[in-house]
């Protein structure tokens, strides 16, 4: 494929994105993928290319745009390379019109801006939310351990206790340390979250918003498959990839729990005043996961928020319930938003008058209410805020 086509192509796949970020329909990476797998004659590096383009693109744009040729526009303003390649060449997009509209730039859109200046984060803190993420990895301890296991290349040690950070892009799960089980991709912020669990061995852990495992097999190292460790989420679908990643972790001691949604308390009934620790790793906003997922800020809108806050408080008035006299429980969000993080955490100890923040022994992080926050421009890491009560 020309440059030029590479363009064209970009803004058409643009355009499918903008429809269905406005429609709640597929993210982009699933379009993206269809559009790969439907379309052979695309090799690698023009696979690459578009990708590339497509990406910058929607971290160019801060509200939704009006269509993907205004998009590309908009990343055209920042590339200098592209602007030529609108040149009504075959395959590539037309030539550009005199007063032709250009996407709005920015980090988000304007009310979301309020909303997270609002929170803190504003000026280098919110742009940080934009840049490109690193690729992390966790050493899982029931396998391997950090200080001696070999990878085919170097990687650097993070701030959590397991971490491993190596380029975007390197093909770890090609890696015989992935099939083994020794590593697993995770963002050291998800790492640190894990850590402010302190599972120990032998205790009895609910991890309640499970989803796919990943923490839940952090936990399962911290514990050394000593305990009960129960993954419960009311999404089958998730929580079914979670059994053959942890054969392949050797975790054992993990049980899986599906829920029905506003019912979680009947099936989670033998586990009341039973769990030493209850992880509630909250559906949230995602605004901490936009360095991977910039997408995800044109689909949220003020009452989507709305629901995910009063979820949250749900969960952890559920995960008051689980905990035996001196448990613990954590609550994580990848939210940069107080009203998701620091503000929701006050209403649960206002609400739970019998539990007290405790304190976190984490590497990284700045106080933020009676939690810690992480954030891509201090800390390095996705957008966590992160806070612990018992």
């Amino acid at each position: 494929m020309t440059p030029a086509a590479r363009v064209q192509t970009a803004i058409e796949l643009l355009d499918r994105i903008v429809e269905a970020a406005r429609a709640k329909a597929a993210p982009a990476d699933r379009i993206l993928a269809e559009w790969f797998r439907s379309n052979r004659f695309a090799g690698s590096k023009d696979r690459r290319a578009i990708r590339e383009l497509v990406y910058a693109a929607i971290r160019a744009c801060g509200p939704v745009p009006a269509t993907g040729r205004a998009a590309m526009l908009r990343l055209a303003q920042d590339d200098p390379a592209i602007a030529p390649l609108f040149d009504g060449s075959h395959y590539g997009p037309a030539p550009l019109a005199d007063n032709e509209p250009v996407a709005e730039g920015g980090v988000a859109p304007r009310w979301l801006v309020d909303r997270l200046a609002a929170s803190g984060m504003d000026g280098t803190d919110a742009a940080a939310l934009l840049d490109r993420a690193p690729l992390d990895l966790r050493v899982n301890t029931l396998r391997a351990k950090r200080a001696t296991l070999a990878l085919p290349e170097a990687a650097v040690p993070t701030a959590a206790p397991h971490g491993l950070r190596l380029a975007t892009g390197t093909p770890v799960e090609q890696w015989d340390a992935f099939r083994a089980g020794a590593i697993e991709v995770q963002d050291t912020g998800s790492q640190l979250a894990c850590l402010a669990v302190a599972a120990r061995p032998g205790e009895t852990v609910v991890d309640l918003c499970a989803g796919g495992g990943g923490k839940t097999l952090a936990l399962a190292a911290a514990m050394d498959n000593q305990g009960r460790l129960v993954a419960s989420d009311t999404d089958r679908g998730r929580l079914s990839r979670l059994a053959p990643r942890a054969e392949r972790a050797g975790a054992t001691c993990i049980e899986t729990l599906l829920l029905d949604p506003r019912r979680e308390m009947e099936a989670l009934s033998g586990l009341a005043g039973q769990a030493d620790a209850v992880l509630v790793d909250a559906p949230c906003s995602g605004t901490g996961t936009w360095r991977r997922n910039p997408e995800a800020r044109w689909r949220l809108d003020e009452a989507e928020l709305a629901r995910l806050a009063e979820l949250q408080a749900y969960l952890l008035d559920i995960a008051a319930q689980l905990i035996k006299p001196g448990g613990r429980v954590v609550y994580v969000t990848c939210s940069l938003l107080d009203e998701e993080g620091a503000g929701q955490f006050e209403a649960f100890l206002a609400r739970h008058p019998q539990l007290q923040p405790q304190a976190m022994a984490l590497p990284l992080g700045q106080a933020r209410g009676q939690g810690i926050r992480l954030a891509p421009a201090h800390d390095g890491t996705d957008g966590f805020f992160i806070a612990c009560a018992g």
